[in-house]
């Protein structure tokens, strides 16, 4: 008889247990579910010095509020304003990407060009920006072939766009 209440209590003592491992489970599946947008840990202090792991919902990749763009608003619309002789193909500010349609340049139409800007960051930093460029020739058939783009095309409008973002920065402070 004695066998028996040991195992009453043992399954006893295990239905507590499992009560108590569902309890927490409960509790933290319900603390997945704040209403707060997630919490980004940046290792750059505000003041621009340093690792500091206080800095929560800070730097980082994009959080946008409602109304606005999820990239620096100054390389965006650095970028725009310095393709705006292309056609847009497509713009997604939440993303950051920026593609432009074929342009052909009036004095050389046996080429043509197209370009993919990606904004990386929401600070207005050199590595926050990266551009692809692509190119096409005519062949003698009079279809376009890809062709190799140079390296420094991309450099350049990269150069271009952040230097009319500086600008606008700076036109921003001035008032």
């Amino acid at each position: 008889m004695e066998r028996g209440t040991m195992a009453f209590e043992r399954g006893s003592m295990l239905r507590g247990v499992a009560a108590g491992v569902l309890a927490l489970s409960i509790v933290g599946v319900s603390a997945c579910g704040s209403t707060k947008g997630p919490k980004v840990f940046s290792t750059v202090s505000d003041d621009g010095g340093g690792f500091s792991p206080f800095n929560f919902g800070k730097g980082g990749k994009a959080q946008a509020s409602e109304g606005s763009i999820g990239v620096n608003g100054y390389l965006w619309r650095a970028t725009l304003d310095t393709l705006a002789f292309m056609p847009l193909a497509s713009a997604d500010p939440y993303g950051g990407v920026i593609v432009t349609d074929w342009y052909v340049n009036p004095e050389k139409s046996d080429e043509r060009f197209k370009a993919t800007v990606y904004i990386l960051d929401t600070r207005l930093r050199a590595d926050g920006l990266n551009v692809n460029v692509f190119k096409q020739a005519k062949d003698a058939s009079g279809g376009w072939t890809d062709a190799a783009a140079a390296d420094q095309t991309a450099t350049d409008i990269e150069n271009a766009i952040l230097t009319r973002a500086r600008q606008l920065r700076l036109s921003n402070i001035r008032g």
